[in-house]
């Protein structure tokens, strides 16, 4: 069995705040790309609950986050898509997205 390892490597602040973060991933060719972002979810299967990290660097705009905020709920639309086959669910999720745009000034 072939096994893969990414990574993320973290600089804090003297009060423990995300000061700059990289991230390594063998497979796809990533090396200490820096980025300002990140968001991890594993899922739980023994207590039924997703276990996430949201973490950011203090330099991360707030409209630089809610674009990707955005971005994320898209991707979810389309991950749920793919994993159950229902695209009206994913139709509305979609639809969600947009409204978040909207709300926060990302479209106008």
């Amino acid at each position: 069995m072939k096994q893969t390892k990414i990574s993320i490597d973290i600089e804090l602040d003297e009060n423990h705040v995300p000061e700059k973060m990289t991230w390594n991933a063998q497979d796809g060719g990533i090396d200490k790309q820096e980025t300002k972002a990140t968001m991890i979810s594993v899922w739980d299967d023994k207590t039924m609950e997703a276990l996430r990290i949201d973490l950011w660097t203090k330099d991360m705009p707030v409209d630089q986050m809610k674009m990707f905020l955005h971005q994320i709920l898209i991707s979810l639309a389309n991950t749920y898509q793919r994993a159950t086959g229902e695209e009206d669910v994913a139709q509305w999720m979609e639809e969600m997205a947009e409204e978040f745009a909207m709300k926060s000034a990302i479209k106008m």
